[in-house]
């Protein structure tokens, strides 16, 4: 009877809700855009401004009917869950009557069948050089190549530039860390400074001169302190061609760590700088000093429209292959590419270093005779043991015929005759002498040289563009002919070894700390940077001049520098002094604190009833996080929320943002004063409530903390308004406890057993899986509901010593004494279990880390994955990493793959000829063993090294402490670790209509599962509660920007506020930046609870928003700096499989 009924509430809500959207579309119906969605034009503003009245009516209309709509969606939901919790026979019944499809748990996502195409048919099958080849090829033998160590002897024959002589550039730079050694701001007060100051004088002094820079958070740094003819100066020498911006972005970012989202907002930022004070658009990429380099870093930059980079730190044994290949110079295709779109073209160098001693030719000890600086006399002088020396009449045909050999033994490496020979250092040109030092001597080479018929060369100074310039008309005549004479390569340059079998892998995890809690910043950035355009344009329509003036955009534009800055890649990188790691640890602290304000403020206002009162009130102080984090190193707390019964105290008010453009159900946890508790949806509808103890330590529960956990139903991008109320009456549910191997003597209101051992074993379970779990609280086995089958899904914890020999683990280097040993206790670990109407967990204690694994009791996305949590503290050990291993039984054989800055996938193979070190690779968001018929993933929110060193298996370092230098120049081990959170979830995919031959492909797709379930792991809801009651508040129910949800291949990466052009305050515009994901079709679509579709990239701009107007919309480059010819505004948005683009949009 009582099923019956709900059933007839059901069918009238949707009658309802069907009824209403069809009212809405009849009378929406003759506002749409031009008819042509295709079509591109201007849109018809006239006939806009005619029917605005009726706009407003029916906003009007909608925010009256949107609370009755959220009060059916939220009848839906609870209807499905109460069913779902109810017994098995109602259930069984309930998926075979007529409202079956409608339940979230049965939704089939809908995927247009064009969309699973791509997958299938991408695999760069029109590269020349494809990475995972090359290191099939290569032996890594490291045998002696005489002077040139790494490589091997190059002879030339003296006729060989008598048809066409060699064009030498000898570009000078200087490569400035914005904080390694010294902090940001100290390089600059020591160093930086002067180098812009001489750079200005010296350049002047010699039209022939030349100079590159790279990094914009130095330059604009500057820029503020300078007097006007400084500025003119600058700009004058960039328009002669003396000077050259490279790359342009805030830093020179490391390329294995950041996620793409901050490798963008730094670009972003360096580029609409220079934009704004010098008017220049950089065309070249310069990465000298990066650890590995990565092709998302070569798409953004193709995507931004430079049409050439340079990348320099690369395994010294490819080098070498390359280098005998002649393919140093390539075209860089990113795997996935079925055409030639995303060709850049790319210059490695092919020496150990980017220093003098190995940029003028394969012999260091005679380039460092030419390296100026090193005079008798200087400071420091050759290790190889023969200074240089000034240049006269005397000894200028001598010293320039040494100098030739080395051009011309460089240039063998190469298919062209225009040879590249960098001119710098760490912090070069920062003394006035230097300037002419290696200016004036080298011009007498060049005077020399050219003078010389029988050298047959031409050499000059000249910009990283000069160079690429060159290159491109020696290579026109074979772009003529059809095809260019460099190969088209495909791959990734990681793990990077500079040496030996010193490999690179240590830093993909060094400062675990610091490596999450960039990501917090991101997810906060984000957040803040949406919600701030949407209350911009709020706080214009309705003139909210303290929303306006306020200095929110100030500190917004100062948190994406500090972020910016953390993405350099010796600091997200964890290779910097401790004093600089604190200084980097400040920024990030000080700006996820403003961004809260931002988010709060914001938030405030757009889910203000009655936008006028805002004024009124103290937003600063309104809306408080869910979590405050006290100081820089310090995990963040829960915030404690107030409770009263007393009615004239009113509720505390709890509102939820969704950061992500997909609408979603979603757990919301919160610390309350009180256990008798409850939840309201602001229709005043009791929402179904969990409340869990609050442990001050492992087995001790808190007295004045109890933490309350429901499911919130949020619209996409939207806030949700939700009422916390202290009553007798609550009907919320209780979470049980069982201790294993402790107990608790006082356990207040909860229902705890304590038990000694565990023979009867632990199980999780909801309604996707079963978890198994070991006596010590470690998982073991997994069962998946859908077909019943059992998984062995093992988790352990493993420690790795370092080598013996001379040279030791570091900051950079990971150099282990062998395999990872088990993790060994002396004592069984303290286990506690939990079960919750909500979320049930296992929790066990060990001596370095807490290990906590939960299920969600949520149909949908968040209940068909493991999520693990581990508490790290290695405080106390000596030369130990520790590591997490997950043991399965798929049959992975030496595959597996791994994220490149949660882009794209990239397939690898361990493999025996390479050292244990060499195996492991960068992970920013996720890595996957699979065979023919499942996948595992394990997803992370925070970037750490992974391997996968025997079949089955996946094992990531969760954190590192080393007592001593690995002698790349930092001269320290890294000793100041923190008590580290590392967030992961584990995912085990059925896979289908699996054809083994194309697992060989150098490309691979997540899910779109997988992929929502990152996004909801990086991105998760923002709980928000109002710091005091106010009787006069009024909120809305919801705020709900967007009509629907994007299609579930769409991201949206960023909507942010462009800077104005006068000054440094907000324009009315903003860069909406979108990313369509790449995705494998071949997996169970059933109850994945997505409330979207997949459309082939399309969205129709009209139906994008649902409480703005789209005043203009317009394609741009990447990074803002270029729009396409006839730019006009669209009407359609057109997005290709892994396509990111930005638009210019404009609101009102």
């Amino acid at each position: 009877m009582k099923l019956s009924r709900q059933f007839t509430v059901f069918g009238s809500a949707i009658f309802c809700v069907v009824i209403f959207s069809l009212y809405l579309m009849l009378d929406r119906g003759h506002l749409d855009y031009p008819r042509n969605p295709r079509r591109e034009g201007s849109f018809p503003q006239g006939q806009l401004s005619m029917l605005q009245e009726k706009i407003d009516h029916l906003e009007r209309l909608l925010a009256e009917n949107n609370e009755i709509i959220s009060n059916i969606r939220d009848s839906v939901i609870n209807l499905s869950e109460s069913v779902e919790d109810g017994p098995k026979s109602s259930q069984s019944n309930f998926s075979q009557g007529a409202g079956s499809h409608l339940l979230p748990s049965q939704l089939s996502l809908s995927v247009d069948t064009a969309d699973c195409l791509f997958a299938s048919q991408s695999g760069s099958h029109n590269s020349d050089v494809q990475m995972l080849d090359v290191y099939s090829l290569i032996s890594f033998d490291n045998p002696d190549g005489g002077v040139w160590k790494q490589g091997f002897d190059i002879t030339y024959e003296s006729n060989e530039w008598d048809t066409e002589p060699l064009q030498v550039f000898v570009v000078p730079h200087s490569h400035n860390d914005p904080g390694w050694l010294k902090t940001f701001n100290d390089y600059f007060r020591d160093k930086t400074q002067y180098i812009f100051n001489n750079m200005v004088l010296k350049l002047k002094e010699d039209s022939r001169r030349k100079f590159i820079w790279s990094e914009i958070s130095y330059l604009s740094k500057w820029w503020d302190i300078i007097d006007i003819q400084k500025k003119d100066a600058v700009k004058s020498l960039i328009e002669n061609g003396q000077l050259e911006i490279v790359t342009g972005g805030w830093v020179m970012p490391d390329e294995a760590t950041p996620h793409y989202f901050a490798l963008i907002d730094q670009l972003i930022e360096g580029h609409q700088w220079l934009e704004n004070n010098i008017g220049v658009k950089p065309r070249s990429g310069w990465a000298i000093d990066p650890f590995g380099h990565s092709p998302t870093m070569a798409y953004l930059l193709n995507r931004a429209g430079l049409s050439h980079m340079l990348i320099q730190r690369v395994h010294y044994a490819v080098k070498k292959h390359f280098a005998l290949h002649k393919t140093l110079e390539f075209f860089w295709r990113q795997n996935w590419d079925l055409g030639s779109v995303t060709d850049i073209l790319c210059h490695m160098m092919p020496f150990y270093s980017y220093d003098i001693p190995h940029t003028c030719g394969p012999d260091p000890k005679i380039c460092c005779q030419f390296d100026f600086k090193r005079l008798p006399g200087g400071r420091f002088g050759c290790p190889w043991g023969v200074p240089p020396e000034t240049i006269h009449p005397g000894n200028v045909q001598s010293r320039a015929r040494m100098l030739l050999d080395q051009y011309r033994k460089k240039s063998k490496l190469f298919r062209t005759k225009v040879l590249l020979a960098p001119l710098g250092d760490d912090f070069r040109y920062c003394e006035y002498t230097e300037w002419d030092l290696q200016f004036k001597n080298y011009q007498q080479l060049f005077d020399y040289m050219n003078s010389q018929s029988k050298f047959k060369v031409k050499i000059q100074f000249g910009t990283l563009s000069d160079f690429f310039d060159a290159l491109d008309k020696a290579d026109e005549t074979q772009r003529d002919k059809g095809q260019s004479m460099f190969p088209v390569l495909s791959g990734d340059f990681f793990t990077y070894a500079d040496r030996d079998d010193h490999y690179w892998s240590g830093y993909f995890t060094s400062r675990p700390f610091y490596k999450r809690m960039d990501r917090i910043m991101e997810s906060h950035l984000r957040a803040a940077e949406i919600l701030y355009y949407f209350a911009l344009r709020q706080a214009h329509k309705y003139k909210i001049n303290k929303f306006l003036s306020s200095s929110l955009y100030t500190a917004l534009t100062e948190a994406r520098r500090n972020l910016g800055l953390f993405q350099h890649h010796d600091a997200i990188t964890g290779t910097a002094k401790d004093w600089v790691v604190v200084d980097y640890g400040t920024r990030l602290f000080h700006s996820l604190m403003v961004l809260e304000k931002i988010i709060g403020n914001s938030a405030f206002l757009l889910i203000l009833k009655d936008k006028l009162t805002y004024d009124s009130y103290s937003p600063d102080t309104f809306l408080e996080m869910d979590l405050k984090q006290k100081s820089q190193d310090s995990l963040p707390q829960k915030n404690i929320i107030r409770l009263s019964a007393e009615p004239s105290c009113f509720c505390r008010y709890l509102v939820v943002y969704n950061p992500l453009e997909q609408d979603r159900i979603s757990l919301v946890s919160v610390y309350v004063s009180s256990p008798t508790v409850q939840v309201f949806s602001a229709s005043g509808k009791p929402v179904e409530v969990q409340v869990s103890a609050v442990w001050d330590t492992a087995n001790t529960i808190s007295e004045t903390a109890y933490e309350i956990s429901f499911r919130a139903h949020i619209p996409p991008l939207g806030l949700k308004v939700y009422k916390i109320l202290e009553s007798a009456s609550s009907n919320s549910h209780l979470a049980d406890y069982v201790l294993y191997k402790n107990k608790v003597e006082d356990s207040g209101i909860f229902t705890i057993k304590n038990m000694i051992n565990t023979e009867e074993g632990i199980t999780l379970e909801n309604s996707f899986v079963l978890l198994r779990f070991d006596q010590t609280g470690l998982m073991k086995q997994m069962m998946t509901k859908e077909d019943g089958k059992h998984h062995e899904v093992n988790v352990q914890f493993s420690w790795y010593g370092t080598t013996i020999k001379r040279d030791k683990s570091g900051a950079y280097l990971f150099l282990p004494d062998g395999n990872a040993k088990p993790y060994v206790y002396t004592t069984p670990p303290f286990v506690r279990v939990t079960h919750g109407r909500i979320y049930s967990e296992v929790t066990c204690f060990f001596d370095h880390v807490t290990h906590r694994v939960r299920l969600y009791h949520i149909q949908g996305i968040e209940g068909q994955s493991v999520e693990v949590s581990n508490i790290v503290d290695i405080r106390k050990v000596y030369n130990r990493e520790i590591a997490m291993k997950i043991s399965s039984d798929i049959k992975s054989q030496n595959r597996f793959y791994t994220d490149l800055n949660g882009y794209q996938i990239q397939p690898r193979m361990t493999l025996s000829k390479l050292p244990l070190q060499a195996n492991v690779y960068p992970m920013t968001t996720m890595a996957y063993i699979q065979d023919a018929k499942h996948r595992l993933t394990l997803l992370s929110a925070q970037s750490l090294g992974v391997s996968s060193l025997n079949s089955g298996q996946i094992e990531v370092i969760m954190d590192r402490r080393l007592m001593q230098d690995d002698n790349r120049g930092l001269e320290q081990g890294i000793q100041d670790n923190k008590i580290t959170a590392n967030l992961f979830r584990i995912l085990l995919e059925k896979r289908s209509a699996v054809n083994t031959e194309e697992e060989k492909k150098s490309v691979s797709y997540p899910s779109l599962l997988s992929h929502i379930t990152s996004s909801l792991m990086n991105h998760p809801v923002i709980p928000m509660a109002n710091k005091f009651s106010s009787p006069t508040l009024e909120l809305q129910g919801e705020f709900s920007p967007l009509q629907s949800s994007l299609p579930c291949d769409i991201h949206l990466v960023n909507l942010r506020t462009i800077q104005s052009k006068v000054g440094n305050g907000h324009s009315n515009e903003a860069a909406l930046i979108l990313h369509r994901k790449g995705f494998d079709c071949r997996f169970s679509s059933k109850g994945t609870g997505l409330f979207c579709s997949t459309t082939q990239g399309k969205i129709l701009v009209q139906k994008l928003l649902n409480k703005f107007i789209v005043e203009s919309l317009t394609p741009s480059s990447l990074s803002l700096m270029h729009s396409p010819p006839g730019t006009q505004n669209i009407s359609e948005i057109n997005l290709s499989p892994m396509e990111i683009s930005t638009f210019r949009i404009q609101l009102r």
